[in-house]
């Protein structure tokens, strides 16, 4: 099954934590969509979400993957579906224009004050450059406002796989 990975599961690493049958297909886009880090995660900072804007200029560039479906509840779980993200069947453009059916999560509940924590930033980083996704996309990533985890051992353990 393939699924698109727009934030800090586009880092093989993370995601191969979560998902042990991810393998990379390549980098993809999801246009109609941009970019934002107001989901409201479990632990109250801002994390990824491919926002529907239905304006044919916005994009979201992230990795596609291909899973294992024994794979596909333990993500949800994860991911926090029905809490967290809802799960949305979408179409994504590969290098060629090639259309992907894929499935991604989008954001439940947002608020735009929430800025992420800097060990999430750097995941997305971390996955935006390992897939060489365009400079001025990454670029643009870089340049989201973070903050420092109030709790260092978690902050620790998540850039711990980058060790």
């Amino acid at each position: 099954m393939k699924y698109f990975a727009y934030g800090s599961n586009m880092s093989s690493r993370r995601l191969r934590a979560r998902t042990e049958s991810a393998r990379p297909i390549g980098v993809y886009t999801l246009p109609g969509f941009a970019l934002r880090f107001h989901k409201v995660g479990r632990d109250g900072s801002g994390k990824c979400d491919a926002f529907r804007t239905g304006d044919a200029a916005d994009r979201v560039v992230g990795v596609l993957y291909d899973l294992d479906p024994a794979d596909e509840a333990p993500l949800d779980e994860i991911e926090g579906l029905g809490w967290g993200y809802r799960k949305e069947q979408v179409d994504v453009a590969g290098p060629g224009g090639d259309l992907e059916r894929a499935f991604t999560y989008c954001a439940i509940r947002i608020d735009a004050s929430l800025r992420p924590y800097s060990w999430y930033l750097e995941h997305v980083l971390s996955g935006a450059r390992e897939a060489n996704l365009p400079g001025e996309y990454v670029a643009e990533i870089a340049r989201q406002g973070a903050t420092p985890d109030p709790c260092e051992a978690r902050e620790r353990a998540e850039l711990a796989i980058y060790a």
